[in-house]
């Protein structure tokens, strides 16, 4: 198994996206925004074959859109529940109706 890090560097892209909503985030813990990001792979470390850790790859958020209104959200809302039932119907009924 690989095991999945993030890098905490934050590009001024994102950081910029991300802007606008950080008096929401800060005032309100648990404060929710709807999101499209993209990540890349920007570091791998392979494990020797007398290690018994798994491998690691770190990734970095590198484009980020967030909903700026409510329509926007549930549209993204919606398409994530979509995105999440296509990748855990394997083999059910889900997988043959989508």
């Amino acid at each position: 198994m690989t095991t999945i890090k993030f890098d905490a560097k934050v590009l001024a892209d994102v950081e910029r996206a991300i802007r606008p909503h950080a008096a929401d985030l800060f005032n309100d813990l648990g404060h929710h925004v709807m999101a499209i990001v993209e990540i890349a792979s920007v570091e791998r470390t392979e494990q020797g074959p007398d290690e018994e850790k798994d491998d690691a790859v770190k990734v970095r958020v590198v484009g980020i859109e967030i909903a700026g209104d409510e329509f926007t959200e549930e549209k993204l809302r919606q398409q994530a529940q979509t995105m999440y039932r296509q990748r855990t119907s394997g083999g059910t009924l889900d997988s043959v109706a989508s």
